[in-house]
């Protein structure tokens, strides 16, 4: 079973032809809410791409509670850990302009209410991996990394939104997740500036005995474990609308390591979940399904 530590959101996606400056007052085109939050959709991912998952969060005693957990419960995602608390459900409200730019504000709300109790002893000892983001208190998620490595549980972390990362933290890590932005940020912090790309890649992967996964977009991704580099390109795909396709790779590795796929099978596996993420327009209703995602493959 996967176990998945993190965020859950209500968005709240406004469509307009411009974005409006500050005191303007526009009519905007369209809205639409939808269930969001790196935490829920990553599980979502992962549970759509096969595995068990159960999800750990927060969310308020407010309406838009059951809209935010929606999907999950759908598609079967264990939700017997999220945990109702005073502060409103987390929220993200989303301008787009015709031209596919957008602002975006995130209250975290009740995300910043998630505990490392939540995840019990039990539950953990159930998990075959840890999958966590940075959406919710930093300190709750190092408690768990350190609580997983002491029960021999493997973790994944995605530095997503990028902050500090401890040195201590990343040697108690399995793997590591982060884009070209975090990838640099965790760069400057330990004091690999002069590095990037494969060789930042190696030397985080050597220096904390990690495997550390560099995602590149339309380049693919880029990985090292214990002295092997791997690259696996991007699925020539025509995008429609690229929302959610970090978390569904993310989700996508998670289901595949987690059936003891090798690193280059499931990094291949969540190229094509990310691919297919990206030609469907939305967050987590463009996640795709198993069937979808093994025919992609098949047709390489």
């Amino acid at each position: 079973m996967i176990v998945v530590f993190g965020s859950i959101n209500i968005d709240q996606v406004y469509q307009m032809n411009a974005l409006p400056e500050p005191g303007e007052t526009i009519l905007g085109k369209s809205y639409l809410q939808v269930p969001g939050g790196k935490g829920a959709n990553q599980a979502l991912a992962a549970r759509r791409a096969g595995a068990q998952v159960k999800m750990v969060g927060c969310v308020g005693r407010d309406p838009n509670a059951q809209p935010a957990l929606s999907l999950m419960s759908v598609d079967g995602v264990i939700l017997d850990a999220i945990q109702p608390v005073a502060s409103p459900t987390g929220c993200a409200s989303i301008w787009v302009d015709e031209k596919g730019e957008n602002s975006i504000v995130v209250v975290s709300g009740a995300n910043k209410d998630v505990k490392a109790e939540q995840l019990t002893d039990a539950v953990l000892e159930e998990a075959r991996f840890l999958l966590l983001q940075m959406e919710i208190p930093a300190r709750e998620n190092w408690e768990i990394i350190r609580r997983a490595k002491r029960k021999g549980v493997k973790t994944l972390l995605n530095l997503a939104p990028v902050d500090t990362l401890p040195a201590e933290v990343l040697k108690d890590l399995d793997y590591l997740i982060v884009n070209e932005v975090e990838a640099a940020a965790i760069a400057r912090e330990h004091d690999l500036a002069e590095l990037s790309g494969d060789e930042l890649v190696e030397k985080l992967s050597s220096e904390f005995d990690l495997c550390c996964v560099l995602t590149l977009g339309s380049e693919g991704v880029v990985a090292a474990e214990e002295g092997w580099v791997t690259r696996v390109p991007a699925m020539p795909i025509k995008p429609v609308d690229t929302t959610a396709a970090g978390d569904s790779f993310i989700g996508g590795l998670a289901a595949a390591l987690s059936e003891g796929k090798s690193l280059n099978d499931a990094l291949q596996f969540a190229t094509a979940t990310a691919a297919l993420t990206c030609q469907t327009a939305g967050a987590q209703s463009s996640l795709p399904y198993r069937e979808q995602i093994e025919e992609a493959l098949g047709s390489l």
